[in-house]
């Protein structure tokens, strides 16, 4: 008997299948998503477009395209610990979290008039914007970008000044310049609804941008208004401005400045600082034991940036008009310049792997980026973008003052 019934089931098996089959069409699953790592990705910013083109490093490949950011003429990027993240500060004051797996902005707020870059910290919880209009800085929750305190930066009349060389360091705690009052803050946000600010007066005239070094120990900001940098030594008990590098323009008539040079960590290779030299066509070599100057590299142009490969083997530099066409590769063992290469029409910027087995450059008026081999100085790839500029990868996330 059992067997009878259990044949007789076997047997309608194919029939029930078909009827369930022709009575219910259950909807596919969605497919699954795309599994990937973070650590070797990137944005490159679209100036004109006011997007971020995503971009794999390992593949020297676009993957995708986020739009919607505002005004990106000035604009730079950080990223989460766990570099899912990117933050976009834009010139036009708004401040965008974009999720670069899933492609799309998350948060964005319109948070002040003029912005032109910011930090986050060491935990990875706050995000601060450096502002020109009002000027000052903003504290905001890096999950959500709720507002958690807003720090005005003035001088000693009482006026707003233009804040510039914003950096992390640990424990909570930001650095940052004032242009307009020549001096220097340092803002603990363990608190980051009551930020306590320590000021140092006095650093020098009109600070127009700055460096952390990789250890957090040395923040450098750049005087534009003299010849000269204010150094601050952050291991110090109580720590104070002292000038370097004063006068090294000895008294020569400098060049009108076409395009303001920059300064971050990414200068500073073994134990040397690589410095653009305001208004001149040289890159300074500072000892970073002694911070005086232990050499000068004559370059193609004013430079803009000068990055050392991470392994400070090399230095590459990038000119203001009217040589923003160059690139100019220093080899630091020699300290002289070994190859002049010319990626495009208008570099705007550089970025190494994180390894620096490879470098990626902007060439905003070809419309392209171009990747080069930094060994063989060979093209490796080229990407169509849309007037690139600033580029930007998720190794930076590991970094202290990136």
């Amino acid at each position: 008997m059992k067997r009878r019934n259990l044949l007789s089931l076997a047997a309608s098996a194919p029939l029930l299948a078909s009827g369930c089959a022709a009575t219910s069409s259950p909807a596919s699953p969605p497919p699954a998503p795309t599994l990937q790592g973070t650590g070797d990705l990137g944005v490159v910013v679209e100036r004109a477009q006011g997007a971020l083109t995503l971009v794999n490093t390992s593949r020297r490949a676009a993957m995708g395209r986020v739009t919607g950011l505002g005004d990106l003429s000035h604009a730079s990027v950080v990223f989460s610990r766990d570099a899912r993240y990117a933050y976009v500060f834009g010139r036009d004051g708004g401040l965008t979290r974009v999720d670069i797996l899933a492609q799309q902005i998350t948060h964005r707020v319109m948070q002040a008039g003029n912005s032109i870059g910011g930090a986050i910290s060491a935990d990875g919880s706050l995000v601060v914007a450096q502002n020109y209009t009002p000027g000052g800085i903003k504290v905001f929750d890096a999950a959500t970008l709720e507002l958690l305190a807003d720090v005005p930066a003035l001088t000693p009349g009482g006026e707003r000044s233009r804040v510039v060389g914003l950096a992390d360091l640990p424990q909570r705690r930001f650095i940052y310049s004032l242009f307009d009052a020549g001096a220097i803050c340092i803002a603990d946000c363990a608190d980051p609804r009551q930020p306590r600010i320590a000021t140092l007066p006095d650093i020098g005239k009109q600070p127009y941008d700055a460096l952390v070094s990789p250890n957090g120990r040395h923040y450098i900001a750049g005087l534009f208004g003299e010849d000269g940098l204010a150094m601050v030594d952050l291991w110090d008990a109580a720590p104070r401005a002292r000038r370097i590098m004063k006068g090294y323009g000895r008294g020569q008539q400098p060049l009108p400045v076409y395009k303001m040079p920059h300064l971050r960590g990414w200068a500073i290779a073994g134990r040397h600082a690589y410095l653009p030299a305001v208004g001149r066509h040289e890159v300074l070599v500072v000892d970073t034991d002694t911070w005086a100057e232990a050499g000068r590299i004559p370059v193609a142009g004013q430079p803009v940036f000068v990055m050392a490969r991470p392994d400070g083997r090399q230095v590459w530099v990038n000119f203001s008009v009217p040589d923003y066409h160059r690139v100019q590769v220093i080899d630091t063992p020699s300290q002289r310049v070994v190859e002049t290469l010319r990626p495009g029409k208008a570099v705007l910027h550089m970025e190494f792997t994180p390894r620096g087995e490879s470098v990626w450059i902007s060439c905003r008026d070809d419309n392209r980026v171009q990747v080069y081999d930094t060994h063989t100085l060979q093209a490796q790839a080229s990407l169509p973008v849309d007037a690139p500029s600033g580029i930007f990868f998720t190794a930076r996330a590991q970094r202290m003052g990136f």
